[in-house]
């Protein structure tokens, strides 16, 4: 079992910018992949970002891609999603999840991949 705990989310104005964290506890967070995933009310969920065990392969949403960066710091067992630029859309909750990887270079952003999810963190952009 892996648990995580996202913290870091808030009300942010337009064009500002937050980090969320990702803890996790439980099981060497070193040996899974990571992502993270948001959801709007009346939305499905959708990928944000998601990235290696090891941390040296990274994927993106388009809606994204140059103002979000995912990054991980094993030692910490914990992950990270710098947000920038931040627009009233990116307002959603915010989950991460992690997946068992037996590859160092394996990502995916389908949810239905991740076998562990943390209960979410609120992050909500004013315009």
């Amino acid at each position: 079992q892996v648990q995580l705990v996202e913290s870091g989310g808030g009300l942010v104005q337009a064009g500002g910018s937050l980090r969320l964290s990702c803890a996790a506890s439980g099981r060497t967070f070193s040996s899974y992949a990571m992502g993270w995933f948001r959801q709007a009310p009346g939305k499905e969920r959708e990928a944000v970002a998601a990235i290696s065990r090891s941390g040296a392969s990274v994927d993106y949403a388009d809606s994204v891609k140059g103002r979000f960066t995912i990054s991980r710091d094993n030692a910490k067992n914990t992950g990270y999603l710098q947000m920038n630029s931040l627009k009233p859309e990116d307002t959603a909750v915010y989950y991460c999840a992690a997946k068992y990887s037996y590859t160092y270079y394996y990502t995916s952003t389908e949810g239905g991949e991740y076998d562990y999810w943390g209960q979410g963190t609120q992050v909500t952009v004013s315009s």
